[in-house]
């Protein structure tokens, strides 16, 4: 889930509201039901399910989640290569957004409209689900304002969920390998010390990855012990905001593709607060995805992937650092300091 605000946008032409998905969704989404929520005439929270033929839990689920933001209405977008032009498929999407208009509307939130497309790129085709007899061709969505403002923001923009999901993908063989040496290297709890040298070890480590260096087995096994103590977990979240929240952002990301999987689950974590504090909303879904698959009992995760569906906005969840910040002065740990971000104007 997304969430974005709208200046200069036009929610009543639905090229354009199409075009502007993959900016604020964060990828181009293929064979899926998009929701555009619509907040006193601008555009609200985005979210995202994969189309199926029987989608009846996933849209009462879909629409719940859409209800805690409380929009005032919203648009569909039904994203499907074989759309345009396919007259057999018309009583399936008129299926789907009749019971998402119901589902809504049991919520209080109005379906505004529902449109089909082959694809969310320049040149592809559009027309309203019910068959009113409207379409269109789809703008260029790198050239829509959202797209623009992402840009400026500095935000990614991925060209599918294909390639989302590649930033988190696991090594296996990496990994079997990582997981014999952690086994081989347990020992007892840490100390505050050894919390202290582990922190900075972090660190260090982050500035080798971020200048494209590789994490030794040793090494990798060490930081993957250590991000499982949670006072050193928790004072890392703090580099989120702070002036190295790039180079820790690469080592969650390296971390997370080479760990076993209950040592992964941290990386994932932090690399998901990481990436929501930037307003990064896609790379933390998949992250906290990935995360609450292998424990869904994970209460960071959950929290946090709570607060991500629920539409709280990134300058929100940045307040979490504080704690981080906290920890550090308890445990005698220089942290950087937090980044300063100004607003753009406009």
């Amino acid at each position: 889930m997304t969430t974005s605000h709208t200046p200069d946008f036009e929610l009543d032409r639905p090229g354009t509201v199409i075009a502007a998905v993959p900016a604020v969704l964060g990828f181009v989404p293929e064979m899926s039901l998009v929701l555009v929520t619509v907040d006193r005439g601008e555009l609200g929270c985005v979210l995202r399910i994969d189309l199926a033929e029987d989608m009846t839990d996933q849209i009462a689920h879909l629409a719940e989640v859409a209800a805690a933001a409380r929009p005032d209405g919203a648009v569909a977008v039904i994203v499907d290569e074989h759309g345009a032009g396919c007259h057999p498929c018309n009583d399936d999407y008129r299926d789907v957004a009749e019971q998402l208009a119901d589902e809504l509307d049991y919520r209080g939130i109005e379906l505004l409209g529902a449109h089909v497309v082959d694809r969310v790129a320049a040149g592809g085709h559009w027309h309203c689900a019910d068959g009113c007899g409207r379409g269109g061709v789809i703008e260029d969505p790198s050239s829509s304002p959202l797209a623009l403002a992402a840009v400026l923001d500095g935000r990614r923009l991925y060209t599918g969920r294909a390639e989302l999901q590649a930033v988190i993908a696991v090594d296996p063989t990496r990994s079997a390998a990582l997981a014999e040496v952690i086994a081989a290297c347990e020992g007892p709890e840490m100390s505050d010390a050894d919390a202290c040298a582990a922190i900075t070890e972090a660190r260090v480590a982050a500035a080798h990855v971020a200048d494209g260096g590789t994490l030794a087995d040793e090494l990798a096994a060490r930081l993957g012990r250590a991000l499982r103590d949670v006072r050193v977990r928790d004072t890392l979240f703090a580099l989120a905001v702070g002036e190295d929240a790039d180079r820790a952002e690469a080592l969650w990301v390296s971390l997370a593709r080479i760990l076993p999987a209950a040592y992964r689950v941290e990386a994932l974590v932090l690399l998901a607060f990481s990436a929501y504090a930037r307003g990064d909303g896609p790379l933390a879904g998949v992250s906290l995805e990935a995360a609450l698959r292998i424990d869904g009992s994970h209460r960071m995760a959950g929290m946090l992937d709570q607060a991500l569906q629920s539409g709280l906005r990134p300058e929100r969840i940045r307040e979490l650092a504080v704690t981080g910040y906290r920890l550090a002065d308890q445990l005698g740990v220089r942290l950087p300091p937090q980044r300063i971000r100004r607003r753009r104007a406009g």
